[in-house]
């Protein structure tokens, strides 16, 4: 296309320069893709920095300044505890799909998740209210990383930038005691004697090792069979220390909350607010009634006299009545001598005096010898069961010998103690 005024002595006629728009649109084009690259640089560089920040903001709202603090203020520290991202949580559970759900309640949600290197791990999504529970959960990651046994599930780490805390956990394959005990899907084996009887041992085994042993002592304060797992080879494991304290034995913490499960909590704490290792002592012993007789510790649908099992068992026991309470298969199956010795224990632990209960070291030690006593040596268990305090007993390769002792006194026959306990039905 040509233009000018087609004149000789004008304009003449020039052709149109085809290159001049064609540069202006690639220049257009290069600047505006320019601007868009600057742009998207700029705004993905805000956007990192946002949710650095909204991360660090979660951080220090899930306790994370809490629990450098707690580290610091304990002798030598605790173990490095691996921290995981929120995306990498969000991809093992799916995205915390309902169906990958192993158990709720009022602490929140524990979630089954499959890391990259196919670990399978169990994930407790906190449900925080208020600070005093951003406490206990940063006291749950402090205790677990002290403990070092195998009869406490293990730790694996934590993510403190998400929503809410998480705390990532080994997958123990079996459920929970209580799950065994009371709420036994069809087909599923019945939990012999001989089963019971070690786990009892090494869940006593475990709690005598935080009592005295473990690097600072420590008072769990929620013992019950929902909070024993159980592996493939039904071996205990202890779990859920949001409850927990460490402190010294000789010390007591006054709590102006109720701290434990109905059902399981020391008698004295509800008059006094002192909490004591015999606390777990107590609450240990109904979880031996449980074992003994496959009943849950409070039912309201039942009788008066049988709605709290702690008194029920005592009052049958003085009766002479001990073995119309005891589960029928554990009656007829289960070594009679060993079941009589194990309810003289459960009742010296639930004694109302916390000052005449065994210590966990003592009840350890005669659990522990018991169940090392053949079929054939049943005769030998009435004999020797004053005399389990004198052999040497090893947990984990630690002396209990080398223990703080406590005193153990013999369970009350005052029945004023006894029928004060259906203050709690």
């Amino acid at each position: 296309m040509s233009r000018g005024d087609g004149r000789k002595r004008g304009t003449g006629c020039t052709k149109r320069n085809k290159d001049f728009p064609v540069v202006k649109v690639t220049l257009g084009i290069g600047f505006g893709f320019l601007f868009l690259i600057v742009a998207t640089s700029i705004y993905l560089n805000i956007k990192r920095r946002r949710l650095s920040a909204l991360k660090k903001k979660k951080f220090q709202q899930n306790g994370g300044l809490l629990l450098k603090q707690k580290i610091s203020s304990y002798e030598g520290g605790v173990e490095a505890t691996k921290i995981f991202t929120a995306k990498e949580l969000e991809s093992a559970t799916k995205n915390y799909s309902d169906k990958l759900v192993l158990g709720r309640g009022g602490f929140g949600m524990v979630y089954k998740g499959t890391l990259p290197d196919e670990r399978v791990v169990a994930i407790k999504k906190s449900k925080i209210v208020d600070e005093t529970q951003i406490e206990q959960f940063i006291n749950e990651i402090v205790i677990l990383t002290q403990v070092n046994h195998r009869n406490f599930v293990k730790v694996l780490g934590c993510c403190l930038e998400a929503e809410v805390p998480l705390l990532v956990y080994e997958f123990v394959s079996n459920g929970t005691l209580f799950k065994h005990i009371h709420n036994k899907k069809d087909g599923e084996p019945f939990l012999s004697w001989k089963v019971r009887l070690r786990i009892a041992t090494e869940s006593a085994g475990a709690l005598a090792y935080l009592h005295s042993a473990a690097s600072v002592p420590i008072i769990y304060r929620d013992i019950k069979s929902a909070n024993i797992l159980l592996d493939d080879n039904f071996t205990a494991k202890i779990a859920d220390f949001g409850a927990s304290r460490l402190n010294s034995l000789d010390q007591t913490q006054i709590d102006t909350l109720v701290q434990g499960t109905l059902g399981y909590l020391d008698p004295e704490y509800f008059t006094t607010n002192l909490l004591t290792n015999k606390s777990d002592v107590y609450s240990f012993g109904v979880v031996l009634l449980e074992l003994l007789t496959g009943e849950k510790t409070l039912s309201f649908t039942k009788s008066q006299e049988q709605r709290s099992l702690a008194s029920y068992f005592i009052n049958a026991t003085e009766r002479n009545d001990l073995f119309k309470v005891i589960e029928p298969r554990i009656a007829n199956k289960g070594k009679r001598e060993q079941v009589i010795v194990v309810a003289e224990l459960a009742m010296r632990c639930l004694n109302l005096k916390g000052s005449e209960r065994p210590t966990m070291k003592e009840v350890f030690s005669e659990l522990e010898s018991l169940s090392k006593v053949e079929s054939h040596d049943s005769s030998r268990v009435h004999n020797q069961r004053y005399s389990f305090m004198d052999e040497p007993v090893y947990l984990d390769s630690t002396p209990l010998s080398s223990f703080t002792s406590g005193e153990s006194g013999q369970s009350s026959t005052d029945k004023d103690l006894f029928t004060s306990i259906d203050v709690l039905r």
